[in-house]
């Protein structure tokens, strides 16, 4: 029964809402619990099975992204490599042409973390290979009438250490006015040793705009103008923590992320994960809301486009000798969109407080009078910080 009700699915028309039997769902739960292990057993022992990608998983993760208003960016293996280290395209090239003759709208990209590769196979791609690779892809894509135009990413690579900058100088070089946008990834705690006070570190949150400099200089070096996203990003890394990266604690960085992102002209952010693999994601395996999806939910709703300047009497003080400035709170402005009847001028003010204690806002000059909308949004029950 479970089998033919997952056919049907497939069968239908449009994007109606599927009955799945309650035994669907749990074996859907086990499933993704004993995938969990898998991937954490392989992640610790550094060995990793291959896993192929068929038509009609393809079909259904498209399917997916479409029923739920979502465009989605495939990130083709970049580890199908040629004698000569040259990236072997025979098998992105089936996939293409399968998703062409489906009519799939897909954007692309060719690998994920390329700093890794020696790690995970023992097998590096310098910079320069790399962006080559990245030629012969947009080679492939104007090859399809379907993907012609397609926008191709990349090369999404991990933080921005010295190492890493050398990898991006030299794909720039070769390749940087062939991809629509430069991508990075970001995570602010190592998962191992994350505690809940680290959440409310000012300095932890200051670690992404070292990044943003690192990044942003290379690319103004190569491809002035050129855009920039961080394409992955949670509080920790290799899958996060249990009750800390999946909490209300976690909403420090996530809200931080969005507003310091966007006060630097960056204006695409990809969210690490929304279900399954690790505790960075936006609901449980129970599909019940996180706090990180809740928080997603507000900005998308109240948050516009145009990011405004601000200044806040009282965070400027003297700092300690060897400390930098420790603010209690973290303000950021934008412009709310039209669509939720605030008025032409109306102004959305986000703010986060770091401290344990309450914290009064005054509004000054022309905003003195004005009618507030207040959002509290505060950990529920018991659990403090921990709170899901």
């Amino acid at each position: 029964d479970i089998v033919r009700s997952d056919i049907a699915l497939d069968k239908q028309k449009g994007c109606k809402i599927a009955q799945h039997p309650d035994i669907m769902l749990e074996l859907q739960r086990e499933k993704a619990a004993q995938m969990h292990l898998v991937l954490l057993k392989e992640q610790f022992s550094n060995t990793y099975s291959n896993l192929t990608l068929t038509a009609r998983s393809l079909d259904k993760l498209y399917n997916f992204a479409d029923c739920s208003g979502l465009h989605l960016i495939f990130a083709l293996n970049a580890l199908r490599r040629n004698p000569n280290n040259s990236w072997n395209s025979s098998n992105a090239l089936s996939l293409l042409k399968y998703s062409a003759s489906k009519k799939y709208n897909i954007s692309w990209e060719l690998g994920n973390e390329p700093n890794n590769y020696r790690t995970l196979i023992g097998r590096s791609v310098n910079g320069s290979q790399l962006g080559k690779d990245y030629i012969q892809l947009r080679s492939l894509l104007q090859l399809i009438r379907t993907y012609s135009r397609a926008n191709l990413y990349g090369p999404n690579i991990g933080r921005p250490r010295k190492n890493v900058i050398a990898l991006l100088e030299g794909f720039m070089k070769v390749a940087g006015s062939t991809v629509d946008a430069v991508t990075w990834q970001h995570y602010y705690i190592d998962g191992r040793v994350a505690k809940v006070t680290d959440f409310l570190k000012t300095r932890l949150l200051d670690t992404l705009s070292d990044q943003i400099r690192k990044i942003q200089k290379v690319v103004n070096t190569y491809t002035p103008g050129k855009k920039i996203w961080l394409e992955g990003v949670g509080v920790t890394a290799a899958g996060g923590m249990n009750n800390l990266s999946d909490s209300y604690a976690a909403g420090f960085l996530w809200l931080n992320t969005l507003g310091l992102l966007a006060s630097q002209g960056i204006d695409v952010v990809v969210r690490h994960s929304f279900l399954d693999h690790g505790h960075n994601h936006l609901v449980d395996q129970n599909f019940n809301p996180l706090p990180d999806y809740w928080l997603s939910l507000l900005y998308k709703r109240l948050i516009g486009p145009k990011v405004l300047a601000i200044h806040v009497a009282g965070l400027q003080r003297k700092p300690r000798p060897g400390r930098g400035l420790r603010a209690p709170s973290l303000p950021f402005a934008r412009s709310p969109l039209p669509s939720h009847n605030y008025v032409r001028g109306s102004i959305t003010l986000y703010i986060i407080n770091l401290h344990r204690s309450r914290k009064k806002i005054k509004l000054a000059g022309t905003l003195r009078d004005k009618i507030v909308h207040q959002y509290l949004l505060q950990p529920y029950g018991k659990d403090g910080l921990h709170s899901r």
